[in-house]
This record gives structure tokens, sequence and C-alpha cells, in this order.
């Protein structure tokens, strides 16, 4: 969806609207930035299965190995494409590139150096909030607590005027995170009437957003229905999904296409659109978007086999060894702490035979810029 976005509803490379390019195709792909809404509904969903049953540093790691390795490349990827052809964007300098490694330079006040990295941004945000319940244990109380916390700040926030209030709570894709989360206790335990408020609430808080998520997407006045209509059908499959409609759906490429999702997110938007300035006086403009949309998931996976995979692995074997040495440490004769009397709460750890039963001792699987920033950039 966003790919398609990207390609054919942004004056991009093409140097003319969109529209012009792709009188009919545009009508419908002006509506595919709704795709980053929809993954950020399906990250609640994941990032609340993933942690359940697993401590803050496995939490830590597991996330940096999953998002950082293929970030990196297509970072110095993207820098390298734009600073030898930048027709479409530029690198103002290389300060600028190595803040974008951090993956922190929205905070920072520094420019991305692809449009689509804002997103990663709110993600990051997302998994700082959520890390709050994971170091006190996950349960399905603390989740939905969470929930109610997180959708009272971004209800305030518009009208309280507090940059940082406003900065955290996210009003405008924090009812997709809270519904992802509340789809999860719903597939890991029951639907009740308490998360399908949760669910209803988030779905008209998220509607609300919708209008302002279009006018900064679009070129000029666009219908808003059809853009509220995806995100209605996206938490209708979610519900699905969450209650077993589409348990029996276990067709194998689905999961090379998932694994694909994010290289392919990382490196579409300012490489693909510098190869359309190239070649669209040489190559008829479909065919052109085709063949590059091939062509970037041919690279997304090349990335996700060369980088993801291998790199990924490393880099968990070495923070995993930091964590366990830190962990050592902080248990050696002699630390802080080390000699002090057992609390209540440690010492019931200390005998397994009064151990709480746990249910889930068992760890499980694990802007885009709107058209008119993408196109001034």
């Amino acid at each position: 969806m966003v790919v398609a976005f990207h390609y054919t509803a942004l004056r991009g490379g093409w140097g003319r609207p969109a529209h012009e390019v792709f009188p009919h195709l545009e009508i419908v792909t002006r509506y595919g930035w709704t795709g980053v809404e929809v993954f950020f509904l399906i990250s609640g969903f994941v990032i609340c299965m993933s942690t359940w049953g697993r401590s803050l540093g496995d939490f830590v790691v597991s996330r940096a190995c999953r998002i950082y390795p293929a970030y990196w490349v297509a970072v110095l990827l993207t820098a390298g494409v734009v600073a030898l052809w930048p027709q479409v964007r530029s690198v103002k300098n290389w300060d600028v590139v190595l803040t974008n490694l951090t993956m922190l330079q929205q905070g920072m006040g520094v420019w991305d150096v692809d449009g689509v990295y804002w997103t990663l941004f709110a993600e990051l945000k997302f998994y700082v909030l959520f890390a709050i319940v994971v170091a006190s244990g996950v349960t399905y109380r603390k989740c939905v607590l969470f929930c109610g916390l997180w959708t009272v700040a971004s209800v305030i926030a518009p009208s309280a005027h507090i940059k940082l209030l406003d900065i955290w709570a996210m009003p405008l894709f924090s009812p997709y995170f809270i519904a992802g989360i509340a789809f999860y206790l719903m597939h890991r335990f029951k639907p009740t009437a308490l998360l399908w408020g949760i669910v209803g609430l988030s779905l008209l808080l998220a509607l609300h957003g919708v209008p302002k998520r279009v006018a900064d997407n679009a070129d000029g006045v666009v219908p808003t229905w059809p853009a509220t209509l995806i995100i209605v059908f996206a938490f209708v499959l979610m519900a699905l999904i969450a209650n077993g409609a589409l348990d029996r759906v276990q067709w194998r490429w689905l999961a090379t296409a998932g694994a694909l999702t994010y290289p392919l997110y990382l490196l579409h938007q300012y490489i693909g659109m510098t190869i359309i300035y190239g070649l669209r006086d040489h190559v008829p403009a479909t065919l052109l978007v085709g063949a590059l949309m091939a062509v970037m998931l041919g690279a997304a996976w090349l990335m996700h086999r060369c980088v993801e995979r291998p790199l990924g692995k490393r880099l968990r074997t070495a923070l995993l060894k930091g964590m366990e040495e830190m962990r050592r440490e902080s248990a050696a004769p002699g630390a802080p702490g080390a000699g002090r009397s057992k609390g209540p709460a440690a010492l019931r750890e200390s005998l397994p035979l009064l151990k709480e039963p746990r249910r889930y001792d068992q760890p499980e699987p694990d802007r885009v810029g709107a058209a008119k920033s993408s196109d001034g950039a």
C-alpha cells in the first residue's frame, strides 16, 4: 500500500502531478498511506505477543536486533544514492547521515535521510512506553491499565498544549497501537466486553484523526470516506484474526512476504523515486512502476537474507552476552545492594514451592511523509 502510494500518487520522481501520469490508478493509490495505520495496528498486537513472559532485557535485545541491522544498511544505501544523484533528495552533510543511524534523529530535530523513517520513531516511542509494562512483568491487568492510561493521555494531549505530552501520547496513532494490544488479549484469553470497549473507543478515536491524515497526504481536496473504509476494514480483519476466524489460513508464502515488508519499506522511497527520475522518459510509466516494485522486492529479499539474518544473529549474541555480564556483575558479592536482605518479592521467587503458577511462562514468537512534505523534500 505504501509503496504504491509513493510511486503512483506522489509527484516524486515524475516531475509532474501523479494524477496526470496515472489518471485512474492514482484515485485508488492516493490512500495507500493508510498502510502505516495498519502497520501500527499490527504492531500493537505483535509487540504485546512477543513480550509475554520475557524480561525487559530480552525485549530490548529482541527489538534492537529486529529493527537496526536492516535500517543501518538502508540509511547508508539511501544516502549514497541521493548523494550521487540528488535530483529527488539531497543529503545536506554526512553528520545528518550519522545521526540517522541512531534512529533518534527526529528527537534531535535532524532530517530523515528517507521520508519513511518518521514512522520508526513513532514505533520506538511505543516500545519505550510499553517497556514500562514489560519491566514490571506483562499481565492481562497491566496491559488493560496501560491501554486505559494511554487513551486518557491521548485524549487530553491535543487540548492540553503540552508539547512533551503530545510527543509521547501520539494522539493520531495511539488508537492503533492500543487496539492492537486489546486484540492480542482477545486472542490470548477471550473476547470480553471490556476488550471490545477498548477496541471500539480506539476505532472512534482513530476515525477522528482520519480527516487530518487525508489532508496531510493529499494534493488538494479529496474525499475522506475511502480512508475511513480502509481503517474500518483493517479493524474488522484484525478482529477476525484475534478471534480465530482465520486460523485455517496457513499459506507458507505469507511468512516470507511478512519478512520482506520491513526491508522493502526501508529501501523503496527515495531510491525508487531516483530510479523513476532517471528512467521516466525512456520507459512507460506503468511498466516502470511494475518493474521497479519487482526490483525492490528482490532487494528486500537480499537485505533479509544477507543482512537481517546474519547481522541480526551476531547482534543478538553480542547484546545477550552484554546483558548477562551486567546481571552477573550486579549479582556479584560486593556489588551495590548485593548484601541486602531479601524483600517479600525476592523471597517468594527464591521459594519455588510457594511460587504462584503462571499461564505465560512460555515466550511467544516474535508520516508515510505527507504528500506535500515529500514533494518538497
